[in-house]
């Protein structure tokens, strides 16, 4: 594996996510700023993923972030940082509670955060 592979379902060994772990609550800050808190957080091992609330920064809408695109948990703070812009999470494929389970939706969504993690970094 090349060290610049990226897996969308499972934190970075860098991050500093510990296993078993419970974030729900944490801020999360994009690149250029907070977007919202997690509202629910998996760590399944290969489906692992944040649903964010983003509040009044996009009219109120929530949206899941795989884990491969944080950075790095802060848990005294108690905020995570991911290395995306607020527009690249913004743009991702809309978060649907009835679907964010589902294998479509997952490749979907994993393959959009690799593209942007390949052209964006």
């Amino acid at each position: 594996m090349s060290k610049h592979a990226f897996d969308p379902w499972t934190y970075r060994e860098t991050s500093g996510y510990t296993e078993g772990s419970d974030l729900t609550g944490y801020k999360i800050a994009a690149i250029d700023g907070d977007i919202g808190k997690i509202d629910e957080a998996t760590d399944q091992t290969g489906t692992a993923g944040l649903v964010v609330d983003t509040g009044p920064w996009i009219f109120g809408r929530k949206v899941l972030l795989s884990v491969g695109v944080v950075e790095r948990v802060d848990h005294d703070d108690e905020k995570v940082y991911v290395d995306r812009t607020k527009d690249q999470i913004k743009a991702a494929p809309e978060y649907d509670p009835d679907t964010h389970g589902d294998d479509d939706y997952r490749t979907r969504l994993g393959g959009y955060y690799d593209d942007t993690y390949r052209t964006g970094m």
